[in-house]
């Protein structure tokens, strides 16, 4: 059997194989390219992208789904770090189950097109992908049908490739900057033998956020006037993303908005507005130099890999900052390295080429414990940058006499810092119960972690005083309350989607047309609203944010990652809805200063939207004033009480919605405000 490495990438994957020679990138699902995407290397690249039209039956893949789908599903890769909750043809899927389908139509385009088989491969994750992320993308595979020998870290993929090509020796710095996330990582390679020295990454920073920032370039200089539709929004996102390409090879760029207004961008001020992006992805850069507390003259070669590694002001920054000469895209290729060098690894587990493999875990994987003074602290007990696989053990005693069972939190991340900081992780719970109830002194057990090559991971806890086990599982849930997916089944359903009618949305803004008919009106401001499950829902984001939280004169801050959690909870909920989600402008000064950068980077690519300096009544006006014009319920807890005289309709049923979370959960329930007290009269 052919050893094969797949790239399964967030914006694209590809796929190679070794011959037994060398390494042949497979061409397949080129056929869907559009002339106007044709591009040198294209007809490598298999987008990872499943989405559905009403043009063409079945479910698309590749570059059919990329540009001829109404309805899709893009970066699953990335969404396999939480595992939301999709919708296709007016069904939901797992995240798993999307990125599921992608590996199949990998597979069978391999058959067809390459006439070759992938039954087993070596696939390849980012460097620093959860645990959860990487059991997923296994699990995906697997129910693809692919057998996954062992789980590669990208820039160590590439950094093969190039060793293999080059016979070079050497210490190896990967900038790997894709579609999804941003990773250094620095390597030793030495006689065939590949060792990780150490990794960093920055996880949502990648061409998706570079696109937004164009995105926005383009809005703020001709605001969308109109609603579009999914077919324009699709179209528009597009352009973005092919105008972003071609600012790398040209000097300037013109794009055409759906309200039919051109816009035209220059690489020069592109590059400005997406400076803070490239500072950073620096920032790993260095971190990994000081923690192998390696000077940047020592290294052999710098390696660029992924699309957005390829932008010259990103490669002019990198270069400067390290002082060298990067790597020419000639000898290491950006976007076929990671496959590549995927592919000669599975020939070396074949024993075909002698090379010696080693990975390193970027993340400590621990359980959580409590201080004297009751604080909740993240307990390591396989650090991080340690060769995989790794077994380690930890003694632990209960902080009680006499109890029955105790619930052991499985924890990956950072343990330098506060539990509650967003690179901490959840992964399950597992329970480890006592045959019988004893003294805290005699309950004392050795918690052992085995972390495999693969991705998985195995807890075992044994009772120090009787050597009985009494928790022995691997992990298999990840985040409290979500099973996986019996995901082969819903592939099945997924592959045999049939797109479902979808009915014209009902415009809220009087449109331009590019054909001269005449729009239909925006529905009455107080009128016929639409049907309860259909009508829009206007979060009022500043007010879940402070949900639960202490006052902000008791030390209390807003929490983005409470809202965002209330934002996925609502579109799981209510996944036919637009949503609407408004912040005051203070909340990015208020939030921790961890989750600042999120904010400002919801804001920049639109799924926040904030009030202009100035406003009266700030966000509060801002909810009403949408939730007005587009007929929609608003979500708050607020009563809105300067504003209920001007606005009766707010205190009709089923205009307003209160939220609720409750031991990690948000629930929904329909609320009318109180009254605003009567004025008065003297």
């Amino acid at each position: 059997m052919t050893a094969a490495g797949i790239d399964f990438g967030t914006t694209n994957s590809v796929a190679a194989q070794w011959n037994g020679e060398y390494v042949e990138t497979l061409e397949i699902g080129g056929h869907g390219l559009d002339a106007n995407w044709g591009r040198r290397g294209f007809e490598r690249l298999y987008p990872s992208v499943v989405g559905t039209s009403s043009l063409r039956p079945g479910t698309l893949f590749g570059w059919e789904a990329k540009l001829r789908s109404e309805q899709a599903v893009e970066a699953c890769k990335r969404m396999l770090r939480e595992e939301p909750i999709v919708t296709l043809g007016g069904e939901r899927f797992a995240a798993t189950t999307a990125a599921a389908g992608v590996f199949h139509a990998i597979a069978a385009a391999a058959e067809q097109e390459a006439a070759t088989e992938i039954r087993e491969a070596v696939i390849t994750v980012p460097a620093n992908a959860t645990g959860a992320a990487r059991f997923r993308t296994r699990e995906a595979a697997r129910a693809a049908g692919i057998t996954v020998r062992t789980l590669l870290n990208e820039p160590t993929a590439a950094a093969i490739a190039y060793a293999h090509e080059m016979e070079v020796d050497g210490e190896f710095l990967v900038f790997d900057w894709g579609g999804g996330t941003m990773d250094a990582t620095l390597l030793l390679h030495e006689n065939g033998f590949f060792d990780e020295k150490a990794s960093r990454g920055v996880n949502r920073l990648g061409g998706l956020e570079i696109d937004a920032r164009l995105r926005r370039m383009v809005l703020d200089r001709a605001p969308q006037r109109g609603r579009w539709s999914d077919s324009e929004r699709r179209a528009f996102a597009l352009d973005i993303e092919r105008a972003k390409i071609l600012l790398s090879q040209q000097e300037s760029v013109r794009i055409r908005t759906p309200d039919d207004v051109t816009v035209e961008i220059g690489q020069d001020e592109f590059s400005e507005a997406i400076q803070d992006l490239i500072n950073r992805a620096l920032d790993p850069v260095e971190e990994c130099l000081e923690q192998a507390r390696l000077d940047p003259r020592d290294l052999t070669a710098v390696l660029m890999i992924g699309g957005s590694s390829q932008i010259p002001a990103v490669r002019a920054a990198v270069a400067e900052a390290l002082d060298c000469e990067l790597v020419d895209t000639a000898l290491c290729d950006p976007m076929t390295a990671v496959a590549e060098g995927a592919a000669i690894c599975a020939a070396a587990l074949d024993g075909e080429l002698e090379s010696i493999i080693r990975v390193v875990n970027t993340h400590a994987l621990g359980t959580v414990t409590k201080d004297r003074d009751g604080k909740r602290r993240f307990s390591a007990i396989i650090d991080r940058n340690q060769h995989l696989p790794q077994q380690r053990v930890k003694s632990y005693e209960p902080t009680r006499d006499h109890v029955a069972q105790l619930t052991v939190e499985v924890w990956e991340g950072d343990p330098d810092r506060d539990l509650d900081h967003p690179d901490n992780v959840k992964l399950t719970e597992l329970e480890l119960a006592y045959p019988q109830r004893c003294k805290a002194e005699d309950g004392v057990f050795d918690l052992e972690f085995t972390y495999s090559k693969e991705g998985l991971l195995s807890v075992r806890a044994t009772l120090q005083r009787t050597g009985e086990v009494v928790l022995d599982d691997e992990v298999k849930v990840f985040t409290t309350g979500t099973v996986e997916p019996e995901v082969r089944k819903e592939l099945d359903r997924l592959l045999a989607l049939v797109p479902a009618p979808r009915p014209s949305a009902v415009p809220t803004h009087p449109q331009q047309t590019r054909t001269g008919t005449t729009p239909k009106p925006a529905p009455p401001r107080n009128g016929p609203r639409p049907a309860a499950d259909t009508a829009p829902l206007v979060i009022d984001g500043s007010n879940l944010a402070w949900n639960g939280r202490p006052p902000r004169a008791a030390g209390g801050k807003p929490s983005f990652a409470a809202l965002q959690a209330a934002i996925r909870s609502l579109r799981f909920k209510h996944p036919q809805r637009d949503i609407h989600v408004v912040v005051d402008a203070t909340l990015r000064h208020d939030v921790p200063p961890e989750e600042r950068p999120l904010v400002e980077e919801a804001i920049a690519d639109g799924t926040v939207v904030q009030p202009p300096a100035g406003t009266e009544g700030r966000g509060d006006a801002l909810v009403i004033s949408i939730a007005h014009e587009v007929g929609g319920v608003i979500v708050s807890n607020d009563n809105f009480t300067p504003f209920q005289r001007a606005n009766p309709w707010l205190r009709d049923p089923g205009r307003v919605m209160g939220a609720t979370h409750s031991q990690g959960v948000w629930v929904f329930n329909r609320r009318v405000p109180n009254a605003a007290p009567q004025a008065r009269r003297e």
